[in-house]
């Protein structure tokens, strides 16, 4: 046991971190919506019916899309992109150990590796396949969700629901995205700018606290 936190200490953090987070905006939006609910003179939800609903939906969805969106977007464009004195960016110029082929005669290599054909074609880009098939998924879900709310909210005000094509000229959903892009792309820029600049020793997102600034590359 020891062994297996020590060799995934990062994962594990992280995935606990994350269930904490999802269990505080659980059980914070949980009152929060039962208040404005309260607030509309609408029947209050139970916490089962509050895991179901648009609101939950919602607001946990569009922060995922936007995590995925900005993961897939920084993987792909730092294959051809460069940022001078960056620790974030590949090296001006030159080949890098990420660029050459795969060699099905290196000890360890995963199995796509050594079946090759359209196998390792989908394995060579497989990392930014998966991120944009979960952006996708997350977007579904976010929209499902928001239509979800705001058409329970429109019932109880008498007005008709939205369909899937008005809603999606909905300023209110387009407005939950790019509330959510626009802090994953400028956290991506600060710590590609940061980076040239600023140092954490034993870090591996950081350059050598020594390096000069102008050095790009971890």
């Amino acid at each position: 046991m020891k062994r297996f936190i020590h060799n995934n200490g990062l994962a594990i953090v992280f995935i606990l971190l994350f269930l904490l987070s999802l269990g505080g905006q659980f059980v914070t939006g949980y009152h929060e919506h039962n208040k404005e609910r309260e607030e509309e003179g609408m029947t209050l939800l139970s916490p089962g019916a509050y895991v179901q609903s648009g609101h939950f939906i919602q607001a946990t969805f569009e922060n995922w899309e936007s995590e995925f969106l900005q993961m897939a977007l920084f993987v792909v464009l730092t294959i051809s992109l460069r940022q001078k004195g960056s620790s974030e960016s590949k090296k001006l110029e030159g080949k890098e150990e990420v660029d050459r082929e795969p060699s099905a005669k290196r000890p360890g290599a995963p199995w796509p590796v050594r079946r090759g054909g359209w196998i390792l074609f989908l394995y060579k880009h497989s990392l930014s396949i998966i991120l944009v098939l979960l952006f996708l998924a997350s977007f579904v879900l976010h929209f499902h969700g928001s239509m979800m709310d705001e058409n329970e909210l429109r019932a109880h005000k008498g007005l008709p629901p939205e369909n899937i094509t008005g809603y999606l000229a909905d300023s209110r959903f387009w407005f939950e995205s790019f509330q959510n892009w626009q802090s994953e792309f400028l956290s991506v820029a600060a710590i590609v700018v940061l980076s040239i600049y600023f140092r954490q020793k034993g870090s591996p997102q950081s350059k050598p606290v020594d390096a000069p600034h102008a050095e790009t590359g971890e």
